[in-house]
């Protein structure tokens, strides 16, 4: 790893990264305003961006603030300081906000009011109504709850990050004193509680119920105010892992520390109590400038649980079961299929992710299988990736799993089937002091007629039964020899003390060789354009930040190189610069865009790569990455085509402007023909249609009416 290299480019090649993610999640607050999206599916996606601005505030806002209150005289490339990026985010924000609360009422609500579903607050109910809400609270509700007294004798509690929390100013029952209490509304209870309405769908808010009869928590007191809220606390800790003895104690210590951790933000409702606001704002320590005022319903991201209690065909997306992968026939193993088709790729959620769970459960039980090897960064609840594994070391195979315990939020997933894998006898190695583990690899040995054979599957994306269903990865199967010698080394270095090979004969691999791979393949293609033929890069991911891929790309674009970035979140890169070489594209659809592919024109002689790593300094220089070459041709013809249609999707791609904003193309929006994800998909069925589910046939027949 070599020291890097000064930036030359100035400010102005440079868009703020916080800034741009939140243009980022913009671009998903538009789905949710868009009329040619089912109705259920706009109200996911007004989840779906607070939840991103949820962990937004709990992470980057954080760090910011401590950066902050260091007084740290630090800009970003952008030539921002911590307290104007705060300032500038605000702003951003609360535009946010309000219009996310305007898709609620207009694009939301009201449309779900045809199909008989309503809201109403207790105070618009009717007597039968009321009653029926009193019944279910006292039944339901009133037994969960606990009052918090806040007097000198209970200091204010640790309340739980992201709950919503009610605030109640009373006078107590002699009628002497003044206090303050909190109640918690349980998040293991039903957000939206039904009630019976002939014919129709009738819901009122748990927190609404809950303070319309606060008098039943507070007996014999008088209320005289009261108001819901809502903390999100700093869950930005780093590991410093020199001195940590055992870093999975550490991990749980802190993970149980994350409860008493500064807050960061505090939600309340637009027109809450004034005073009831700055009593908390005192309590909580926090300036005005942390403090939104909410013009609605607090933490819409529990508007999934909606989504689900609702769905029905009209409502939500017409389904694309996953095709299966055209080259595993029914009657074979995988090993069969690997050796019979050599390496071929698995393209999620169009085709399925079962082959990755066939893998490792025929290696788990199949004699000649010596050894797996396995990365995981983030698996499921229920993985049957993990049990998979579990059987394979129960069975005597020798299973090493390279589990990433630091995987942001979900540590504490994490340990528990860590533990679980320790149990069933798997070795389990917890990362390496420094880095993150972040690359996707799995290897399985196996011995056949006395000869090692080593099986390999690389991926850009997770282990994960469940968002392989949600985002779109790639994952290639081969047994490729090189490939395999690549891997089996890495695992090496991850495992145990060994360097890395002094030249790796297939992969790339950060924090070693990784960054200087990709310099060299954009100014190589530098080298070979010409006039006539120029160069031509296209390079889709997840972020674009590292100051200096971006410098490099804006050399190669000066010098004539084509540029086409498909960018799904943050892009730091500011198009337009100088020239009109470089075109950032970003797409939001159903599924989340997650695949990270790499072209390079070379002067004709094509090449393709797939890669875990986004083009961001800690993929770069702080975790264990890898990219690998694609050379079969089939693959590549699926490449090519995923990448075509996504820079051709007028639909639900954006191009990103140089004042930082993205903008569809004209018309673009009402053109369902160039939807890329949809074409994607019928791309795949086409080559292997799939088998019809119970929930397609209930799909189609609701649709076209049949009996």
């Amino acid at each position: 790893m070599s020291g890097r290299p000064q930036i030359t480019l100035d400010r102005r090649y440079f868009i703020n990264r916080e800034l741009s993610w939140l243009e980022f999640n913009s671009r998903v607050l538009d789905e949710a305003g868009d009329p040619g999206v089912p109705v259920l599916e706009r109200l996911k996606f007004i989840a779906i961006f607070s939840n991103n601005l949820d962990e937004f505030f709990m992470v980057r806002v954080a760090g910011l603030r401590q950066l902050a209150e260091s007084r740290s005289r630090s800009w970003d490339p952008a030539g921002l300081s911590a307290a104007e990026q705060l300032a500038a985010i605000r702003n951003k924000v609360l535009i946010l906000l309000r219009r996310q609360y305007r898709f609620l009422r207009r694009s939301v609500l009201a449309a779900l009011e045809p199909y008989g579903v309503i809201f109403r607050s207790c105070r618009q109910l009717d007597e039968v109504r009321r009653t029926q809400v009193e019944n279910i609270f006292v039944r339901d509700i009133l037994p969960v709850l606990t009052p918090l007294a806040i007097d000198p004798s209970h200091p204010f509690p640790l309340l739980n990050n992201g709950a919503i929390e009610i605030a109640v100013k009373l006078r107590t029952y002699d009628g002497h004193r003044t206090v303050y209490a909190v109640v918690e509304v349980p998040e293991r209870l039903p957000r939206f509680i039904p009630l019976a309405e002939s014919g129709k769908q009738l819901f009122v808010l748990i927190e609404d119920m809950i303070m319309s009869h606060l008098g039943e928590l507070f007996q014999g007191c008088k209320i005289l105010d009261v108001m819901p809220f809502r903390i999100t606390r700093d869950m930005d800790f780093s590991i410093e892992e020199d001195g940590v003895s055992d870093l999975l104690l550490y991990l749980q210590k802190e993970l149980q520390q994350r409860k008493n951790r500064a807050p960061v933000r505090l939600e309340i409702p637009a027109g809450g109590s004034r005073a009831l606001s700055r009593w908390l704002l005192e309590r909580l320590e926090l300036s005005g400038d942390f403090k939104y005022n909410i013009p609605g319903p607090l933490h819409l991201a529990r508007c999934f649980e909606l989504c689900a209690a609702l769905a029905q065909p009209e409502l939500v997306e017409e389904p694309w079961p996953p095709v299966g992968a055209a080259p595993i026939a029914e009657d074979q193993s995988m090993f069969e299929a690997i050796d019979r088709a050599g390496d071929f790729a698995l393209f999620l959620p169009f085709q399925s992710f079962d082959p990755v769970i066939n893998l490792l459960q025929q290696a788990a039980v199949d004699p000649d299988v010596l050894a797996i090897k396995q990365t995981l960064y983030r698996v499921s609840g229920n993985s049957p990736v993990v049990g998979a594994l579990q059987q394979a070391a129960e069975n005597g195979k020798q299973v090493t799993v390279i589990v990433e315990l630091k995987a942001r939020f979900d540590e504490g997933n994490n340990i528990v089937w860590a533990r679980r894998l320790e149990e069933s006898g798997a070795h389990v190695v917890y990362g390496i002091a420094g880095l993150k583990i972040h690359c996707k690899a799995l290897l399985v040995i196996r011995k056949t007629q006395g000869v090692i054979k080593r099986y390999c599957h690389v991926a850009t994306g997770n282990y994960n039964d469940k968002t392989a269903r949600l985002y779109t990865d790639i994952g290639m199967f081969s047994n490729d020899e090189l490939l395999c010698g690549d891997l089996a080394a890495l695992f090496n270095v991850m495992t145990g003390y060994a360097a890395p090979p002094s030249r790796w004969e297939r992969i790339a691999c950060a924090p070693f060789d990784l960054r200087q791979k990709f310099l060299a393949l954009i100014d190589r293609e530098v080298r070979v354009s010409g006039p006539h033929a120029p160069g031509r890069i296209v390079a889709k991911m997840n972020s674009l930040v590292d100051p200096e891929i971006i410098e490099h790309l804006y050399r190669a674009a000066d010098a004539g190189v084509q540029i086409d970035l498909i960018v799904r979140g943050i892009c730091c890169l500011r198009p337009g610069v100088g020239n009109r070489n470089i075109r950032v594209c970003s797409i939001v659809d159903r599924y989340l865009e997650h695949s990270r592919v790499f072209y390079f024109y070379n002067g004709g002689d094509e090449e393709y790569y797939l890669s875990s790593a986004d083009w961001m300094p800690r993929n770069l220089d702080r975790r264990i990455e890898i990219m690998f070459p694609v050379e079969s041709p089939a693959i590549r013809r699926d490449l090519d085509e995923l990448l075509q249609l996504q820079l051709a999707d007028r639909r639900k791609g954006r191009l990103l402007r140089a004042n930082g904003t993205y903008s569809h193309l004209p018309g673009g929006r009402a053109d369902f023909s160039c939807r890329s994800q949809e074409r994607s998909y019928r791309y795949f069925a086409e080559v292997n249609p799939p088998r019809e589910t119970e929930k397609m046939k209930i799909f189609r027949k609701n649709s076209t009416g049949e009996s």
